[in-house]
């Protein structure tokens, strides 16, 4: 096993600087702690020694509370396809609210029907109920495929991130022993972890013997075609069609997350390019263009279970702001401009993100330090606009599962999601997971940027590599 890279003394320094490049957003995250756990509320947003905290937005950049202008790669966890608040979606919401309609009112309204509709149409879908989170519909579409099978397993991947909801919290994380995936939480009940099986990306062999042993007493298979979080990696179109066709041979429902990958590389569903139709689908981060809005969408057959026709069987009731107008409403206003500007959004997206891979790479090979990007496609994913660089030990090694990019073995990973981080942030450049998600509001000027800091960077880290 490859020895970890000790980064004690270069952190100590990387962070030295960053609080003098930062004062303003050091001195908040100390008032932040003293209210809040760790300054914040959501634990990809607090980077290590504190993060920098934002005054505006607009298109590929964020401007800080020091002044700093950073060109962003998080974009609203990957969610702002056209960059962030763009004019066609808050010009709409600004409307709305002048004229008395967007916050919360609790009834239905027209939009929730229309914005229904779209996806559906979109997606291959014959009902769908709103909800706000990623997390909530992953929950809710498991309870709906425990409750119309009779079962309780679920089977799903490693590194496969379904949000913080019970049956997800288990093989995320790489641990790196005999049982490489962990239940990521004190709290959980061991009869429901004891439950979850955890499965390989891209492996269809493992996928079937897990279902000849498992299949009967399965629910649900879920599982990403686009990875996020665990590497952001394609699936083959090999591994999606098995487990249709597994999922179909042992009466388990499929169900699609995707929360990432929806309206990310067309104007609906991923899973449509591998030529199949889940039993259920969950959609969130970019479907609601900014605002919070996800859905769980699929068979009329099991979605009915949690409607009154189905005698509500499963207490799905979307929550206080599911639905709510101004999210329906900047929804509708980003799908329906998705799909009329279709044929030069994706295209654009996909050229933003082979170039910045191509431009990652090259900048640390003149350095002389070997990365190589994920988010490459594949025979199925034909364009992709997320970018991570990899740092493998073994130039030769294949990253095409979370285990080998999580895996301290081979690759580094502190380097990547921490070192990386810290570093790139006095560049004035903001990367999550070591990269993150291009947005039509990047340039290629953008891109030339990013490049040159990354090999600012490398010439700073290779005395420790």
């Amino acid at each position: 096993m490859t020895k970890p890279r000790d980064y004690t003394k270069l952190m100590s320094e990387l962070s030295a600087e960053y609080a003098q490049h930062s004062p303003q957003s050091a001195a908040l995250n100390q008032r932040a702690k003293e209210r809040m756990l760790d300054g914040g509320s959501h634990s990809l947003r607090l980077i290590k020694p504190f993060p920098p905290r934002m005054v505006s937005a607009r298109g590929a950049y964020i401007t800080d509370e020091d002044g700093h202008r950073l060109l962003d790669f998080w974009q609203g966890h990957y969610t702002n396809v056209l960059g962030h608040n763009p004019a066609v979606i808050t010009d709409a919401l600004a409307r709305a609210f002048a004229d008395g309609f967007g916050l919360q009112a609790g009834f239905t309204d027209r939009l929730q029907i229309e914005v229904a509709e779209l996806i559906c149409q979109r997606t291959g879908a014959e009902r769908l109920r709103f909800t706000t989170s990623g997390a909530l519909a992953t929950m809710n579409a498991i309870l709906l495929a425990r409750a119309f099978t009779g079962r309780e397993m679920v089977i799903k991947v490693g590194g496969g991130w379904h949000g913080g909801q019970p049956w997800a919290l288990k093989g995320v994380y790489f641990a790196n022993g005999a049982e490489p995936w962990l239940v990521e939480t004190l709290g959980l009940p061991v009869a429901l972890t004891n439950q979850v099986v955890v499965s390989r990306y891209n492996d269809c062999e493992m996928l079937r013997d897990y279902f000849r042993q498992y299949g009967d007493r399965a629910a649900c298979f879920i599982v990403e075609p686009f990875m996020g979080s665990g590497g952001f990696m394609p699936a083959t179109g090999e591994f999606i069609r098995t487990a249709r066709a597994l999922c179909d041979q042992y009466g388990v429902v499929m169900i699609l997350d995707e929360v990432i990958s929806g309206f990310r590389f067309r104007a609906g569903d991923l899973g449509s390019t591998f030529g199949i139709q889940p039993d259920l689908a969950t959609f969130a981060k970019v479907l609601g263009g900014g605002m919070p809005v996800a859905a769980v969408a699929g068979r009329a057959e099991i979605m009915r279970l949690c409607g009154r026709e189905g005698g509500s069987k499963v207490r799905f009731p979307g929550g206080t702001y599911s639905g709510h107008p101004a999210s329906m409403l900047a929804a509708k206003t980003l799908i329906t401009y998705l799909i009329a500007h279709e044929a030069e959004i994706y295209p654009r997206l996909a050229e933003l993100g082979a170039r910045t891979r191509q431009t990652v790479e090259a900048a640390f090979a003149a350095e002389g330090i070997f990365v190589r990007c994920t988010g490459y496609t594949n025979e199925v994913v034909r364009g992709n606009s997320f970018v991570v660089p990899q740092f493998p030990y073994d130039e030769k090694q294949p990253l095409a599962s979370p285990d080998e990019v999580n895996d301290p073995a081979i690759c580094d990973a502190e380097l990547r999601d921490h070192v990386f981080q810290v570093a790139m942030l006095l560049e004035d450049t903001h990367v999550v997971h070591g990269g993150g998600s291009l947005s039509i509001a990047h340039t290629e000027a953008d891109i030339a940027a990013f490049g040159e800091a990354c090999q600012r960077v490398a010439r700073r880290l290779k005395p420790y590599l």
